[in-house]
């Protein structure tokens, strides 16, 4: 049974978001403050095994998707260092940029999308939408309280609100907001990077957790600049569906 046709929630989730998972919390302990600490530094081999893995998922994904995968990349080695090396808004383990970060931005796109494509998500959508918004309110919620991440607050807020008009597009940002949680929670925990205690270090009044809670609001950049160099470079395709969407909704 393929990933798509999954009608219910574990074999839908292990065969996107579990893979996912595994593979983020395998390649990441690989580039963590233990490994350098207990063995030496294997950032190379975290590089070498993510070229591995985009590569073979490159070559199964269709042209669309292998598209976007790759569009990903690009954009998402520009944000890294426009916000990392520039903007100071978080900091690698070396004070770089690791080469596995961007492609590892294309495979959480990928995961977040194969799951939302399921059967499953696709049957279960409005009750899934009601579950994850409660649970980013709660997640939030506690961060404030317990560890004062009034960034982090105002961030997952904002997806509640930029996302209360888009029913198209919620399911899908919900579900990258508790994806992104869990790769963040996982690589600062491992030490592979650490976000300061105020948003950029610069802003006093918005404290920030390590990691903040709402931090997948500028991944949701990520995929919008995407889907616009897309859809410059396929026009009349984009248009055409845009017709179709009109006419079923």
């Amino acid at each position: 049974m393929s990933v798509v046709t999954s009608k219910t929630f574990l074999p839908a989730f292990i065969k996107s978001l579990g893979l996912l998972f595994l593979y983020i919390v395998i390649g990441l302990f690989i580039d963590s403050v233990y490994v350098v600490n207990n063995y030496k530094d294997l950032q190379w081999l975290a590089n070498v095994i993510m070229v591995i893995i985009f590569s073979i998922t490159l070559f199964k994904v269709n042209p669309r998707i292998r598209e976007t995968m790759i569009y990903a990349v690009i954009i998402g080695f520009g944000g890294e260092y426009l916000f990392s090396v520039f903007m100071g808004m978080y900091t690698y383990r070396l004070e770089n940029v690791p080469f596995y970060i961007a492609m590892g931005h294309a495979l959480v796109y990928i995961g977040v999308l194969y799951f939302t494509k399921t059967k499953y998500a696709k049957s279960n959508r409005k009750k899934l939408e009601k579950i994850l918004a409660i649970g980013i309110i709660i997640y939030a919620t506690a961060f404030l309280i317990f560890r004062n991440d009034i960034f982090g607050f105002a961030m997952s807020m904002a997806v509640l609100l930029i996302l209360r008009n888009k029913p198209r597009e919620r399911l899908f940002y919900f579900t990258m907001y508790f994806s992104i949680c869990f790769l963040e929670i996982v690589g600062t925990t491992y030490g592979c990077w650490y976000w300061p205690e105020t948003a950029w270090n610069v802003i006093p009044f918005l404290k920030s957790a390590n990691p903040p809670s709402g931090i997948s609001l500028f991944y949701f950049l990520l995929d919008l600049g995407c889907l616009y160099v897309y859809t410059r470079r396929h026009k009349i395709a984009w248009k055409r569906m845009k017709r179709i969407r009109s006419l079923s909704a």
